[in-house]
């Protein structure tokens, strides 16, 4: 079946053979245009087309065997539908008449919201991707500001264990003095003690002495 007579086979259903032909022409027009533009153009039950880029690869010439380099190249791609498959297989019979043979497209699918395309795909991995990395960086400053905290606490406690030990320091320095300055305390007491009975002492022999030489004039007197 070539493009003439599909148009003679649908002009019976859309009201004329030059209503079909234009209706087969913006069809075709608008697949070509969508593909080229990198668009996936998908009809359900029926099939899909789309761009592929062919990798530079190499390839033999069939008639002389000689190695060929063929450059990179896009080529369109049609992938039938699941329905198609099974018509074309047998496993699912063809309606009689003309009923459709291809799947109906479910409610809400032809509004152009929900058809998905090479674009609106790209678009979706790239806002993932961009999503993906905010959260990782959202997380690496996290995990350096709790890093940051549990440094500072550290520091903090550090300085409190150092100014304990210095606290600690200067009262056994006050300790080590105060007992310093009781024994030394102590020491006069003791030293006080046993100079009080020599000042006795000395304080009795002084007036033997002065009996005795006394007692030594009045002998001289009476001699005389």
């Amino acid at each position: 079946m070539n493009k003439a007579q599909l148009v003679e086979t649908i002009a019976d259903k859309v009201g004329g053979r030059q209503q079909a032909a234009e209706a087969v022409d913006a069809v075709l027009d608008a697949i070509v245009r969508a593909v080229v533009a990198g668009d996936r153009v998908s009809v359900t039950g029926f099939g899909s087309f789309e761009k592929v880029d062919r990798p530079a690869r190499y390839a033999r010439n069939p008639q002389t065997g000689e190695r060929v380099r063929v450059k990179k190249t896009s080529v369109p791609r049609f992938r039938a539908g699941q329905g198609f498959k099974d018509l074309v297989s047998g496993s699912k019979k063809l309606p009689r008449g003309g009923e459709v043979a291809v799947k109906k497209a479910p409610k809400g699918s032809l509004t152009g919201g929900t058809r998905t395309t090479a674009k609106a795909a790209a678009k979706k991995a790239t806002a993932k991707k961009a999503t993906a990395a905010k959260t990782t960086a959202a997380k690496r400053v996290a995990a350096k500001k709790v890093t940051a905290k549990k440094v500072t606490a550290k520091k903090v406690t550090a300085k409190k264990t150092t100014a304990t030990r210095a606290a600690s320091k200067t009262a056994a320095k006050k300790t080590t003095a105060k007992k310093a300055t009781a024994k030394k305390t102590t020491a006069k007491k003791a030293t006080a003690k046993k100079t009080a009975p020599a000042k006795k002492a000395t304080a009795k022999k002084a007036p033997a002495k002065k009996s005795a030489a006394r007692k030594t004039t009045a002998k001289k007197a009476t001699a005389r």
